[in-house]
């Protein structure tokens, strides 16, 4: 039933299909991100780990609470998402590659 099943090499190829989900990771922990509302009045860039980096707000918000928080919420809904998008991606990126692993460590 297992007859040439190479479980050293399946290990090996699983111990590299971490390695690279892990410097996938971090490359995409590195990346920074950005969104706007209310056309480019508010601002907010993101890191790929959702940690928000700074917020730019147009002087002419800071006398109108009320669009100012709805605009604030609005971009920070539209970073939320936007990481959510980029770890979905990433994950599909690295699905992919568990589908290259072929034989899994079978000869043939």
């Amino acid at each position: 039933m297992f007859e040439g099943f190479d479980l050293s090499k399946m290990n090996e190829m699983l111990g590299d299909l971490q390695k690279k989900a892990q410097q996938m990771e971090n490359e995409n922990a590195n990346r920074e991100f950005s969104v706007k509302s209310g056309a480019g009045m508010v601002e907010i860039k993101i890191s790929g780990k959702g940690e928000v980096l700074d917020v730019s707000i147009d002087d002419s918000l800071m006398s109108d609470k009320d669009s100012l928080q709805i605009l604030l919420i609005s971009a920070i809904n539209d970073a939320v998402k936007l990481i959510d998008n980029e770890k979905k991606n990433l994950a599909a990126k690295m699905l992919g590659d568990i589908g290259n692993l072929g034989g899994f460590g079978c000869e043939k």
